[in-house]
């Protein structure tokens, strides 16, 4: 082969290699910039699993977030949270970390041993103080239908665990989503060991060091809002509120989309 037509060659894979990168970057935003998004991780709570986030996910991507959803084990607040530490933990650079109901008990824990996270977001969460528990939160303030009558309890290794009736799941759970989604949600829900709900936060809770906003569901029937309220006003977070029920990433995916960018904007 002569000359020329190896130079011929060199240059026409240099151009295919320079359209390969200008396509990658171009299908990949931030990943080059100096300041990119941060990662964006989900923490399902009780009676739910990683896929309540499903068009959540979908909007933050095609937003531009990297993305990670937690499986939630739902077997003790510290052992649940020192596994979402461990993810978050495996994320190079900030993290914005998102928690729904009882997930909001464990990145307020989980982000005490997790120095890349940037900000908390609560979507119709618990945020609990030092010694408070999920049910202790619950039960604090009038309106939760979770209780006796709506959950059914087995006994899984000597240890209570607790779901919710599939009769009673969309009223207690997901009021505003389509009654036929409502009932697979509540035959694929995820049991809570009753032991997880029932313990108090040890230690200092992360959202009096970092910044906090929190999606308040007025129409909740698990967690009432006025609790939601009192645990907001008191960690200072920034709070928007959405008519929905406790379901919200279901039923408003949009709404706590926008809460989610709203704390990662403010972290770059």
């Amino acid at each position: 082969m002569n000359a020329k037509r190896l130079i011929g060659l060199s240059a026409a894979a240099v151009g295919v290699a320079a359209t390969l990168a200008t396509t990658t970057a171009s299908a990949t935003p931030d990943r080059g910039d100096r300041d990119p998004k941060p990662t964006v991780v989900l923490v399902h709570g009780a009676f739910a699993d990683s896929s309540s986030w499903n068009d959540v996910v979908s909007r933050l991507q095609k937003r531009g977030y990297p993305v990670l959803a937690v499986a939630n084990p739902l077997r003790g607040l510290e052992s649940d949270a020192a596994h979402v530490a461990d993810v978050v933990n495996s994320v190079p650079g900030p993290v914005v970390l998102a928690g729904h109901s009882y997930g909001g008990a464990l990145i307020t824990l989980a982000a005490t041993s997790t120095p890349n996270v940037r900000a908390l977001a609560y979507v119709a969460a618990f945020q609990p103080d030092t010694g408070e528990s999920a049910l202790g939160l619950s039960g604090q303030f009038p309106g939760s239908k979770l209780g006796p009558d709506t959950t059914n309890v087995l006994d899984h290794g000597g240890e209570p665990e607790l779901s919710i009736k599939p009769a009673d799941f969309r009223e207690v759970f997901a009021a505003d989503v389509p009654a036929a989604d409502a009932r697979v949600m509540a035959v694929t829900q995820r049991p809570v060991a009753q032991q997880a709900l029932a313990a108090g936060l040890p230690g200092t809770p992360a959202w009096k060091s970092l910044p906090s906003w929190a999606l308040i569901a007025t129409q909740d029937n698990a967690i009432p809002a006025a609790a939601q309220e009192f645990m907001a006003e008191r960690a200072g977070s920034h709070v928007e509120r959405v008519r929905a029920s406790h379901a919200v990433s279901v039923s408003e995916p949009g709404a706590v989309t926008d809460l989610i960018v709203e704390a990662a904007r403010a972290t770059r």
